[in-house]
Formats: structure tokens, sequence, C-alpha cells
């Protein structure tokens, strides 16, 4: 099913699952499997490297990168961490947003997405994927220039980008899976 909608259709993460709102006079309200994930979970990360540039209240992890945060998993070459706090014997870092570029990719439980690059807002609790997106769940898959998940509502939004800026040439493609009906006797 190529050529599903316009530059700004919003496709539903329900729909991966097998309800599809195909027009922009019918939408369907998205859910991501990450509704309601907990954004103030503790953040682990590992890296090949790390540049802690205090000054500027950031660190730049380099190398395999790899994020988790309860149930959300993040993969990346190079992730930049911007935090608050820190000054001084005793402060309290606190994360604020995660930028990853080279290639990213965010998985929960039960989907996948994947990006050139990405920003994981903590604050106001948003996940953006830009460039060559790809969200899978299960054997659903949508294509498209830019992804961003509402942790809060679980509202999924894929863009296509304006055309000929980007592969998906300004729309957003998809491929579902049918149920198999058995026909009657």
């Amino acid at each position: 099913m190529r050529g599903v909608g316009k530059t700004g259709i919003i496709l539903a993460m329900t729909a991966l699952s097998g309800t599809a709102a195909f027009s922009q006079t019918q939408q369907v309200q998205p859910v991501s499997a990450l509704k309601g994930h907990n954004s103030n979970a503790p953040v682990d990360v590992t890296a090949e490297r790390i540049e802690v540039q205090d000054r500027a209240d950031r660190a730049i992890f380099a190398g395999n990168v790899h994020v988790t945060q309860a149930e959300l998993t993040l993969d990346t070459p190079r992730l930049t961490v911007a935090y608050s706090g820190g000054q001084g014997a005793g402060s309290n870092v606190q994360i604020r947003r995660l930028d990853a570029a080279g290639g990213v990719v965010v998985k929960s439980p039960s989907e996948t997405a994947k990006g050139d690059f990405g920003v994981y807002d903590l604050d106001r609790k948003l996940i953006t994927l830009i460039g060559n997106v790809q969200l899978n769940r299960d054997q659903n898959q949508v294509n498209g220039a830019r992804l961003v998940i509402d942790l809060e509502s679980g509202r999924a939004v894929v863009d296509g980008g304006p055309p000929g800026v980007n592969q998906s040439g300004g729309r957003v493609t998809g491929h579902f899976t049918v149920p198999q009906r058995q026909q009657g006797k």
C-alpha cells in the first residue's frame, strides 16, 4: 500500500495493529505502546567513550551507545545528553534531552522505530525521529520523514515531509497485514 496519504496525514499506531485511518477526515486516535512511559525513570547509558562538557551542561557519548529507561531502549553511534544541575558537590544532575545522531533505533516491547536522527525531550515527554523514518509493529510498517511520539497520550504521528527533499518524496507509505479470513463453504 504505497502513497497512503499527503504530507501531514496522521497514521495511527493502532493502524499498525490492524485498524487504519487513511483519510484526513477520518482519523483514529493513535496509541503507541510507549503510552504512559515513565520518563522520570533512571536513564542508563553505555558507550565506548564519554566527553563531559560541564560548562555547557552536556555530555557526549560515542561508539555503540546504548540507552535504557524502563522498557525503552535507544541505540545510536553518537548521543548528546543535555542536563541541568550537577554544579558543586551533592548536586543532582537532571537529564533534560537526548540527541542521537548517525542513525537511531528506539525500541519498546512491541514496536521498533528507526531514523537518521532522534531527539528525546524528557521535559516535554516527546520522542522525535527525523529522516528515513521507519516504524514497525509485528509485520506492519509505516515509513516517512518524521515521527513524533507523545509519551503521555501515546499519540504517534508520521509525516512525509516536503516533496523532493527526502526518500519519501513528501509521502507517508505503509504496509499492513490483513487477518486471514476463512471462506464460507
